[in-house]
């Protein structure tokens, strides 16, 4: 087992799953003052196939997790996540692990052949200790997403569907649509390339509860949304939109509805992450819902790539 510093470098099935839990709730509770992370999130991330080669934590000699990193391809790009405490043996752990994602990106551009560029997100605003690192290293801003805390206690309204456009749950012959978009609507974060993968997880979703909804506008496929509930607590897993259908409140039809069907399942609340490149959704967000608190989640992007 590699050791750095006397932390030693394990997979996150290798740890105790609440130590995970407690890595993220802290994470969040120092910078924001407040913690949304669920075992089941952990779970959730831990199980994506998108991360199952690049997956890395630094664990004291307790199995307490200080740093947690992992990182999949997305077409000519690596999008990474990084999630270190804002302490000084977390500031040391964050180091080493962003030095072994540039050590395993240069390895995968030689065996490739591909100029990979490399982002790095999961960094909330306000976290003093990871951004500095990054900079250091030779990354800038980058994209940010808001993500949101939505109270289910009272119905969302309808949504207000562009002309033409009908929502409806997606089933198993809708895999292949639902792919094509998976594909090509996201920008920014770790995306399924294996269909074979991609079709797993919407069964796993289906499964446990979980909804699909599909937007179609005159029969052609704009997005769709993939959500569940447990426990009380929703979220809204995936959201996406084809690049020519942004801007005209396909995103926010597809959340309202989504959000509504959650509620059914059980939810009393549900987080819900939007590209802040949408000011048009973020705008309706406050008058259409319950929103009790949001915050912002920056990606950073090597600048030489």
């Amino acid at each position: 087992m590699p050791r750095y510093g006397g932390l030693a470098l394990k997979k996150p099935t290798e740890v105790p799953l609440d130590s995970l839990v407690r890595l993220r709730r802290s994470y969040e509770e120092r910078v924001t003052g407040a913690a949304s992370c669920t075992r089941d999130d952990v779970l959730l991330e831990i199980g994506r196939p998108e991360y199952e080669d690049d997956n890395w934590c630094l664990t004291t000699a307790d199995d307490e997790v200080l740093a947690w990193a992992a990182m999949a391809r997305n077409g000519d790009t690596l999008d990474a996540d990084l999630t270190a405490l804002p302490c000084r043996h977390g500031e040391s752990a964050a180091r080493t692990l962003l030095r072994l994602l540039l050590d395993r990106a240069d390895e995968l551009a030689a065996r490739h052949g591909l100029p990979y560029g490399l982002t790095v997100g999961g960094i909330l605003q306000g976290d003093q200790v990871t951004p500095s690192l990054l900079e250091e290293a030779g990354f800038v801003h980058g994209p940010t997403s808001r993500q949101y805390d939505v109270g289910l206690t009272a119905a969302p309204l309808p949504p207000v569907l562009p002309d033409g456009g009908v929502i409806r749950g997606a089933g198993p012959d809708d895999f292949e649509v639902l792919h094509a978009l998976h594909r090509r609507s996201l920008n920014e974060g770790p995306r399924t390339e294996d269909p074979e993968a991609f079709r797993a997880g919407l069964r796993r979703l289906s499964e446990s509860g979980g909804v699909t909804l599909l937007l179609a506008v005159d029969g052609h496929p704009v997005g769709y949304a993939a959500a569940r509930a447990v426990g009380g607590e929703g979220r809204v897993l995936q959201l996406a939109v084809t690049p020519a259908s942004r801007g005209l409140g396909v995103g926010l039809a597809l959340v309202l509805a989504v959000l509504a069907e959650l509620r059914d399942l059980g939810a009393r609340r549900a987080l819900v992450t939007l590209d802040t490149g949408d000011p048009t959704d973020h705008g309706a967000f406050g008058r259409l819902l319950s929103v009790q608190g949001s915050r912002d989640l920056i990606r950073f992007r090597r600048a030489d790539a």
